[in-house]
Order: structure tokens, then sequence, then C-alpha cells
């Protein structure tokens, strides 16, 4: 394996679409999917009308990695061996003491193993790795805390609820029948929610097509979603940048092994036709699939018997993991939790911020509410946090268990996109490498708890 990464020795480039090529305003998204959610639980399941008031406070909560165990209505953030670093029942903190009383003196959680080795979906636990569900974490919480008040019993049952929630509000034909919160609040006004794209960015991708590399979108957003968002940040014309468009993917199992495997179809008007694909045999645009029917389009589209595959995401589970495992692609994850821990926003970024609302017509919750990608005060660190044993003094700085997973299945990370589209595609990135340093791979450079912790360890 080679020290530096270069774009252009890639055949293909592929990109997800949401929080990758698309950015969101965070703290609209979140408030609005939280709302989403929480809506349906009071409307349709009668729960307390209470979990619809929020303050900005309580955004602190909302933190990118946590596991929450739906047998006893914790949350967890783990080391990159699984040990707990910190917890809460509900949102309220587990002290040292009550760690160590519920998972031991080694504070090992018992379900890290398959979690680890598969991020396969349990019954017994859900891992919230991306911001499309993420304030489902602390909608969990607030449920949790809800149970307690009422002296009800909490066991996974409330987790039934949660998934009928996402499903009333993301599911296939919810878009096209202006159905739950979500999606009529974005389509009546999707600049509140959407970042365009940069005419750098733009240019970044036409100049990829221009030196002969494919390029791939995959989504798991059905195609009705996809087109308004593209629409948005890209142009009308934007599906003229892609070869191939791959829409309601349903990442990871798009990179399943046989049988597990999904066919391709075809699409007429934003609806899946009813017949399978037995396999891809030109450029366009398509639903579902697999990434091996796409391997073989792609050795045809590029003649070559391995084509070289870069793929950029910003899911663990649904983009890093299986592209590089099953996929055996290069992948460059995108981590906005960079830009809160001391990396630069791109220019871009700042401008896009500056347009979205005039700084007077804010209103104080938005001033004051934490967005998800900055630093949490009550859990610390997306990359780093401090293991503290029981009894004693000594505090040990681990890796979490987020951050590993970034080094051990990406070949490096960025905030944005922004912050590449800039550079020339023959620039040398150093990779992440099990020999170099766990700062190299970060660009344009590592987040600050990961170089204080490196200064520690020398």
């Amino acid at each position: 394996m080679t020290e530096f990464f270069r774009l252009l020795d890639s055949d293909v480039i592929g990109f997800d679409l949401d929080h990758t090529l698309c950015r969101y305003h965070l703290k609209e998204t979140s408030k609005l999917i939280y709302e989403s959610f929480a809506r349906y639980l009071v409307e349709h399941k009668g729960y307390d009308k209470d979990l619809l008031n929020l303050t900005p406070a309580t955004w602190d909560f909302c933190f990118k990695g946590l596991v929450v165990d739906l047998e006893d209505g914790n949350l967890v953030k783990l080391a990159e061996d699984g040990t707990v670093l910190r917890a809460t029942h509900g949102t309220t903190d587990l002290s040292t003491e009550e760690i160590i009383k519920h998972y031991g003196p080694k504070r090992e959680w018992k379900h890290f193993n398959s979690l680890n080795t598969s991020f396969a979906r349990s019954a017994k636990y859900y891992l919230y790795d991306n911001y499309f569900d993420l304030p489902g974490a602390l909608l969990c919480g607030r449920i949790v805390d809800m149970l307690h008040k009422w002296g009800n019993e909490v066991n996974s049952d409330f987790w039934k609820d949660m998934v009928a929630a996402i499903d009333h509000n993301y599911n296939t034909s919810a878009f096209r029948e202006d159905a739950g919160t979500y999606f009529p609040n974005v389509k009546r006004d999707p600049g509140r929610y959407l970042q365009t794209c940069s005419e750098s960015v733009k240019s970044w991708l036409r100049s990829m097509k221009n030196a002969g590399k494919i390029l791939l979108l995959i989504t798991s957003s059905h195609s009705d979603y996809c087109r308004l968002i593209c629409e948005h940040i890209l142009g009308k014309d934007f599906e003229e940048l892609f070869d191939v468009i791959i829409t309601n993917a349903l990442k990871p199992g798009f990179f399943s092994l046989k049988p597990q495997q999904r066919s391709f179809k075809n699409l007429v008007n934003d609806v899946e036709e009813s017949e399978d694909m037995p396999s891809l045999d030109k450029p366009g645009w398509y639903s579902q699939g697999n990434w091996m029917h796409l391997h073989e389009l792609l050795k045809t589209m590029t003649g070559k018997p391995e084509p070289k595959v870069v793929y950029f995401g910003d899911s663990m589970r649904s983009d890093m993991f299986p592209a590089s495992s099953f996929g055996k692609w290069e992948t460059v994850m995108i981590v906005e939790e960079m830009e809160g821990e001391g990396v630069p926003k791109s220019d871009a970024a700042k401008s896009n911020e500056a347009q979205v609302e005039p700084q007077e017509k804010k209103g104080k919750f938005e001033e004051s509410m934490k967005s998800p990608s900055t630093m949490s005060n009550q859990w610390g660190s997306y990359f780093v946090d401090v293991h503290k044993s029981g009894g004693e003094d000594e505090e040990i700085q681990k890796l979490t268990w987020c951050c590993h997973c970034i080094h051990k299945y990406s070949t490096m990370a960025i905030p944005s996109v922004e912050h590449i589209a800039n550079l020339p595609l023959d620039y040398k990135f150093p990779r992440f490498s099990p020999d170099k340093p766990c700062t190299n791979g970060y660009f344009p450079r590592p987040p600050d708890s990961l170089l204080k912790r490196c200064k520690i360890l020398t």
C-alpha cells in the first residue's frame, strides 16, 4: 500500500448524497427530524406532548456514535476495545461507580463483538452513526426519562414505536404522498435545510469527468427526494455530472453477498418497475441493486478487470465498512466533527452559513442551540475520551470506537468535499495506515483531541 492517496489513480469516483455531496443546515434539519419523530409518537401512539418541548441546552445530548441499549434504556459511548467510556440512563449521566455496577469492573459492553465485527442491526441495540436519524438518540433518552416519570418499566417495547415513527416519515412513498412531517417541510422550503454546492465543487466534479473518470451517485434516498436535493444543490442539469445514479440503494444491504443480494430495478416517473433486472448493461439511473452487478458494469465501462473505485460517504455502517470490506473500494469519510475540533471550515461553508438567514432574523433558539457536529459537554469528543478506572486516580486517554473505525475502514477523512474541491486531482493525500501515527489520514489536519493525545503519548 502506498503512503499517499490520489484521486487521479482511480477509475471510478462514487458519492453518497446526504451529508456527503449535500451538506445540510444541521440545526434546522435536526430540529425538523426530531419533531417528525416526536409528533408521530404524540399524535399516533399517545405519548406525552412534553416530548415536543425542547430547550436549546437539550441539544447537547445529541451526539453521533452513541449506541442505545434497547433492553435497559442506557445510551453508551464506546472505546475502541468496547469498554464503556460514558453512559446515561435516559438522558441522566451514570457515574463511574454506576457504570462499573452495570457493566462490571472492566466496563465491558456485552454486545460489542457483534457490533464491531458486522455492524449488523439488532433487536438489542441501535447505533446512531449518521445525522439522518441522530435526533432519535435524544428522543430515545427523553422517552426513557418519561417512562420513569410515569413509573413504567423500561424495555425494548418503546423501540417498536420509534421504528414506526421512522417509517412513517421516511418510507419510499412518503415524499410522493406528502406524508409525515419531514418531507412536506423540506419540499416547501429546501433552502432552509439544504446547503447549495459551491461552484468549486461543481467544477471539481466536471474536472473528474473531463479526466475520464466515471462518476457514481449511490444513495439510500428514493429517486424523488434525490432529485429535489440534487436540483437544489447542483442545478437542474445535475444528471449530466453522473454516469450512473443509484437511488433506494438500501445501504449497507447494497454491498451484500449472495444470496442476500437485491436486483436492480428500472424507474418510470420515479416509480420502481416490479420486474427485476438480471444485470446492468449500460449507464443510467436505477433503483435498489447490488455492488456486484454494478462492478460488472464498471468493468465493461472502464475496460479493466478490476476498476479502482473510491467512494465518499458519511456513515460508517452504511458506507465505509461495507464499501471497504466487501467492495474493496478506497473510502473517504466525511467527518463534520473535525470542524468542531479546530479544523477550519471551508470558505464555501462559511458563505453558505451567512446566506441561510440574516443574523437579525435568527431566533434565540437557533442562536444558543449546539450543532450536533460540535463537541458535547455531556459526551465529550467524538475522537478521544478519558477512561477512569474505579477507585483509581489514573486517567487514560482512549480512542473512541468511532475514531478507531475511521482509521480501520477509511482511506482518509475530511470535514467536507469543499475542503478538497480546489485541489488538483493528482494531489497526494496522506492515508491512514497501521504503521503510521493515527493522525495521518485527516485532511486538512487532525482534530484537536487527537493531536493532544499524540503529544501525551510521546
